[in-house]
């Protein structure tokens, strides 16, 4: 029997291996990732079109003026946002899409007026068990400075208040138990008659 798709949103700070599960569950097929745009800078080995849609601020600024962003946000001194175009057609044909996005988006998603939205949100927050465990991640990815480690950090400090506004919550543990709890709520959502088309 058809349904239509999931929107699986899905926040947390920086480290907390988000981004990891969300682009897992769709290398395994099970979700189709939603690109954002951003206006930062690439990190070593990113491309155009696959991490990111990397855009200069005027072309960042020139589409939220045109209403292209289903939701959009300044993060980081960045601006980040995520395209309608790659997100509504893919739910009505029973597309589920996964979403690696920042509280502030989030909050944007769950208020957006379009139905369609709302009938295929599930929002879950993943988070490390403690700050010391964060700021081990954080250290350890040799990505970053130590003042954008120390940015991050705070932000992740101030970020990880929010979890209260979603409907899950993951406790991160090991790479292969987060990634069968998040797997887990997907296909539990599946199941929900709400989703089915008569």
């Amino acid at each position: 029997m058809a349904r239509t798709g999931i929107l699986f949103l899905v926040s947390g700070p920086s480290g907390s291996g988000k981004s990891t599960l969300c682009r897992r569950l769709a290398k395994d097929g099970e979700a189709e990732f939603s690109i954002s745009c951003t206006t930062r800078q690439p990190r070593f080995g990113e491309t155009h079109g696959r991490e990111y849609y990397f855009l200069s601020t005027e072309e960042f600024i020139a589409k939220a003026e045109a209403g292209d962003f289903l939701e959009h946000a300044l993060v980081h001194g960045n601006h980040y946002g995520t395209l309608r175009s790659e997100v509504i057609g893919r739910l009505a044909a029973g597309i589920d899409v996964v979403m690696d996005i920042d509280v502030q988006g989030a909050a944007q998603v769950r208020s957006c007026d379009d139905e369609s939205i709302h009938i295929a949100l599930v929002d879950l927050f993943v988070m490390p068990p403690d700050e010391e465990e964060l700021a081990r991640r954080l250290n350890g990815r040799g990505t970053d400075s130590a003042e954008v480690i120390e940015l991050r950090l705070l932000n992740a400090i101030d970020e990880m208040r929010h979890w209260p506004e979603y409907c899950y919550r993951l406790v991160s543990a090991t790479h292969e138990e987060d990634y069968c709890q998040f797997k887990a709520l997907l296909v539990g959502e599946r199941l929900k008659v709400a989703r089915l088309k008569a």
